[in-house]
């Protein structure tokens, strides 16, 4: 039978909960343990598809096509494997649920309340991850205690505890330890007041985790341990850090694991971390460096810096791959349709995905720019689309040349609906053309890439581009063009699909360590 971590939130939302929670699952899995991961979110939508990425980040997609925030893409990059759309249950499946349950008789003319029945349908979705492959389920309960909102979850996992049984169920809340400017002393009561809120719905917590931006003294951890009811070998520390990856290392040193592991009745082993350690220490070298590559990446959510959470991440990674540091600015795509100068000075251009109309012509200046200064450049998705759409204007003078979206009846439609029309999402096939360069980036013939559009390339002016210098360098297997490239560029890239789901902090996607690659070797 599998042993569950339930992980929650007080006193505040944004104290990294979806970071310790992966962080937990990543020590655990370093063991040798098997651990799946779930996040229950208390909103009613059913997943993040019309979620706006100024919500809650960036959409991260799974394989088998599930759309969830971007707490999914931590997971799978602490835990490095692949998750799927079950990992993500919001309020909207789970009453979904219940009311098509409803409406099948399935409850047998009784009234459908909260409980039972919405909290069994909490607990039946928990339980599908009872495998015997599995030995530890990491779920973490998204808001903070004592909104409405997320209560019936807080009630069933109160209920797990008795159901699976006395060293099966461990409890981990976050909290937050505010800092008197004034004295530098550390405030303990909002925990405290946090913890009883938790202790009144009737879940005592078993490991607190103490978000600081300073650490904790032990007359803090002393009182939190004495007024909380909890030991204080389970009184953690989380200090404020610019390096999300360096976080389960710094909880590891604190025997986190360890206390999670003897609560659950489970042998702690030699962590295997070396690997994580040393990518980690290369980070903090590589911010002393005084030469840094410099990144744009153009989009029009740039006041969300989460929206292009996979993005930066993996150009980040990519950088630690040839010990360069990288930094980052995120670019509002309209500012360069105004003025594509704005991109002067940088040393590499993404040029990112999105859905609508709004800041598209910034992409299209933004690829024009890149292609005719020669700029290494990685267009995903939308910024794809944008990149085609200007080469076959200023390069084919296919004059309107645009995408069917937009301009359903333009003269020369690059851009097609996917047929049939529908949101074409999750990891597919395709097939990577001999010879191209993106053929020796990925050095197989084929690759599985996560997809998530609308609206694919179209095949029918391929020759004409093809004459012109553009290279369609991967395809569907039924042709549909996936993928382009300019030879003559040192790096001008564009693919449909969205590579920066599958990047991970030791496993960094081909096309993001060969952008930084090109762009440190042009530098050197």
């Amino acid at each position: 039978m599998s042993k569950y971590i339930f992980v929650t939130g007080g006193v505040v939302s944004g104290l990294g909960k979806g970071i310790t929670a992966a962080s937990i699952a990543m020590l655990i899995k370093a063991q040798g343990y098997s651990v799946d991961i779930i996040k229950f979110d208390p909103y009613f939508n059913v997943d993040s598809l019309y979620l706006s990425p100024y919500q809650h980040g960036e959409v991260f997609v799974t394989d088998d096509g599930g759309e969830g925030d971007l707490v999914l893409g931590h997971y799978e990059r602490f835990l490095d494997q692949n998750l799927t759309e079950n990992s993500n249950i919001t309020s909207g499946k789970i009453y979904s649920a219940v009311i098509r349950k409803e409406r099948e008789g399935a409850y047998d003319g009784e009234s459908v309340q909260v409980v039972p029945h919405i909290t069994d349908e909490i607990k039946r979705t928990l339980y599908t991850l009872n495998r015997p492959e599995t030995d530890v389920v990491v779920c973490e309960i998204g808001g903070v205690v004592g909104d409405i909102e997320n209560h019936p979850y807080l009630e069933a996992i109160r209920q797990c505890r008795g159901e699976l049984g006395k060293g099966n169920a461990v409890y981990i809340h976050i909290t937050y330890v505010p800092i008197i400017e004034m004295s530098g002393e550390h405030k303990t009561k909002p925990t405290q007041n946090s913890v009883k809120e938790l202790q009144n719905i009737g879940i005592q917590p078993d490991i607190i985790v103490c978000r600081s931006d300073l650490p904790l003294d032990d007359g803090a951890k002393k009182k939190i341990s004495q007024f909380c009811n909890v030991d204080k070998s389970g009184i953690i520390e989380s200090v404020t850090t610019d390096n999300i990856y360096q976080v389960p290392l710094k909880l590891h040193e604190q025997g986190f694991e360890g206390v999670a592991l003897r609560k659950l009745k489970l042998d702690e082993r030699e962590p295997q971390l070396e690997a994580w350690t040393d990518m980690c220490n290369k980070a903090q070298e590589v911010r002393k460096a005084e030469s840094r590559i410099k990144v744009a990446v153009v989009g029009k959510y740039v006041e969300k810096a989460t929206a292009y959470q996979s993005i930066t991440d993996a150009i980040t990674t990519a950088g630690l791959l040839r010990d360069e540091a990288v930094d980052i600015t995120l670019v509002y795509s309209a500012d360069v349709q105004n003025n594509p100068n704005v991109l002067d000075g940088y040393d590499g251009i993404v040029i990112a995905p999105g859905f609508g109309v709004r800041g598209f012509d910034g992409k299209i200046a933004a690829a024009k720019y890149a292609r005719e200064n020669d700029i290494p450049c990685l267009m995903i998705g939308l910024g794809a689309q944008a990149g085609i759409i200007e080469f076959a204007r200023n390069v084919c003078s296919m004059t309107g040349a645009d995408s069917q979206e937009f301009t359903p009846d333009t003269p020369y439609s690059v851009v097609a609906s996917v047929e049939p029309p529908m949101l074409k999402k999750g990891t597919f096939p395709t097939t990577i053309t001999p010879g191209t360069y993106l053929s020796k980036i990925y050095g197989a013939p084929m690759a599985a890439e996560r997809h998530r559009h609308r609206f694919d390339f179209s095949s029918t002016h391929e020759q004409l581009f093809l004459r012109n210098g553009l290279i369609f360098s991967a395809h569907s297997p039924t042709g549909v063009p996936e993928a382009f490239e300019i030879p003559t560029n040192k790096f001008y890239i564009g693919a449909i699909f969205h590579p920066e789901y599958k990047s991970r902090l030791l496993n960094t996607h081909p096309l993001f360590a060969e952008f930084i690659k090109v762009i440190s070797l042009q530098n050197d």
